[in-house]
């Protein structure tokens, strides 16, 4: 299953009032795991950037003076989404922004059913308890020591982590829930989509070391060992 985890600034609240996006970051997640395919673009917002609203972000007129603006934009970022459920940590507020912009420019708005807001869950799995995305790194014991300003991909980078533990760990099932058969046959099945490459290959966890004591290891069980019958 493939899943959009999703984020924006913008320079203020309302876009009823004028306030238009200038960042958006995305990041692609397949069977809740990350795949490294990641979407960020800066917009000019063809305003003035509020002094509030700088202070969240950093974003000011003269970095995003050069950049496009959402209407040369909007292909590229659909086309990445494409018609995956989107991740948002307070889903009304970016959806409204996104659909706003993309109704400025004739194109239609993204249906809210296809947001899930980590917000809402994170407020029904802990009533009471603050539900901001630094509460929910706190509880969850994630790194946000690099969130000293509000970013779009950082943002949606964080809010990766925190959306898997919320439904239940970084790894829910660990693939356990269909057998090689059952992939195997039905792997030719109409519309079945499987798992796109990683860009690039995780790099191997294991030290020479430790790579050179499971020879030795191995050597020490003899010829009729299981891992000698390996490929």
């Amino acid at each position: 299953m493939r899943e959009i985890v999703l984020d924006t600034e913008t320079t203020g609240f309302e876009p009823e009032s004028g306030d238009r996006i200038v960042e958006i970051g995305a990041l692609e997640l397949w069977n809740h795991m990350p795949t490294g395919k990641t979407y960020h673009q800066y917009i000019n917002p063809e305003r003035p950037m509020p002094q509030s609203a700088f202070e969240v972000h950093g974003l000011g007129d003269e970095f995003l003076a050069d950049k496009p603006v959402f209407a040369d934009i909007a292909r590229d970022f659909l086309d990445f989404i494409k018609d995956a459920p989107l991740i948002i940590h307070n889903a009304s507020f970016d959806m409204k922004f996104i659909n706003a912009e993309l109704g400025w420019i004739g194109i239609e708005p993204l249906p809210m059913s296809r947001a899930i807001d980590t917000l809402a869950i994170a407020r029904r799995k802990f009533p009471g308890s603050p539900a901001s995305l630094d509460a929910l790194c706190r509880r969850f014991g994630i790194d946000n020591s690099a969130r000293t300003l509000h970013g779009a991909l950082l943002d949606s980078q964080i809010l990766a982590e925190v959306y898997l533990e919320l439904i239940g760990g970084r790894q829910p099932d660990f693939g356990l829930s269909h057998s090689p058969q059952e992939e195997t046959d039905s792997s030719n099945e109409p519309g079945r989509q499987t798992a796109p490459p990683r860009p690039a290959p995780l790099a191997p966890r294991t030290t020479s070391e430790e790579a050179a004591a499971h020879q030795a290891f191995i050597a020490a069980l003899g010829p009729d060992a299981l891992w000698n019958k390996l490929d």
